[in-house]
């Protein structure tokens, strides 16, 4: 039974970054907190002053330098937030000839990918895979329950990849962490997200929004070759 477990290879909770999207917003997440951080260690030195504060100023009613800095300080760091917020948006909006290009469709509860080169043959459907199909298939990946497929969606690694989101019944959303992407797939229109995979690797995810009974079991499959 040790051994059984042992050969069991779980996802990490915190998972890595894998596409340069996902990079890109893990620091842009650590620059905010750094702000975050400053300005609490600033409120708590505030109140630790006052509470260990013999003076009291009881006259003390205004003082116009203090209202500017607490004017102007705010303003400089929203400034420094907006500016690369607003960058980085730009930028992940922005396609560059996009290597491959495919369309996926959300139906439930399972994924459709289809390769935009309009040749037959190029459609297919990809389902989760049952507990007793991840038993016969392999018993040591039985870590991957919940997120294994039939098929996975095949993509080079190192090259921009476009992804065109639609769906074919209700709204889901196609959702990566690990790729650090999410695009809603919904009736009727057409979405774009694009990405670039950093290495090699299986990638898994789930529709990130609620669309059925069968919601938890519409996994996302993503292999980098």
């Amino acid at each position: 039974m040790t051994s059984f477990l042992a050969k069991f290879h779980f996802h990490n909770i915190f998972l890595n970054s894998s596409s340069i999207m996902s990079m890109v917003m893990e620091e842009f997440h650590d620059y905010t907190n750094m702000f975050l951080l400053l300005i609490i260690t600033f409120i708590f030195l505030v109140i630790f002053r006052i509470f260990i504060s013999k003076f009291t100023n009881y006259t003390f009613k205004e003082n116009t330098n203090l209202e500017i800095i607490w004017t102007i300080f705010p303003m400089i760091i929203l400034f420094l937030i907006a500016y690369p917020s607003l960058y980085y948006l730009y930028l992940f909006d922005l396609s560059v000839n996009p290597s491959v290009t495919t369309k996926v469709f959300g139906a439930q509860w399972y994924w459709i990918y289809e390769k935009f080169d309009f040749k037959e043959g190029n459609s297919y459907s990809s389902y989760m895979l049952s507990d007793l199909d991840l038993l016969k298939e392999n018993p040591y990946k039985m870590g991957w329950r919940l997120l294994e497929t039939d098929t996975r969606m095949i993509v080079p690694f190192g090259t921009e990849i476009q992804c065109l989101t639609t769906s074919m019944d209700v709204i889901h959303s196609f959702s990566v962490p690990e790729l650090g992407i999410k695009a809603d797939a919904i009736p009727g229109r057409l979405n774009s997200i694009n990405f670039q995979i950093s290495k090699p690797g299986i990638y898994y995810g789930q529709c990130a929004e609620i669309c059925g009974t069968g919601h938890a079991f519409m996994p996302i499959c993503i292999e980098a070759i």
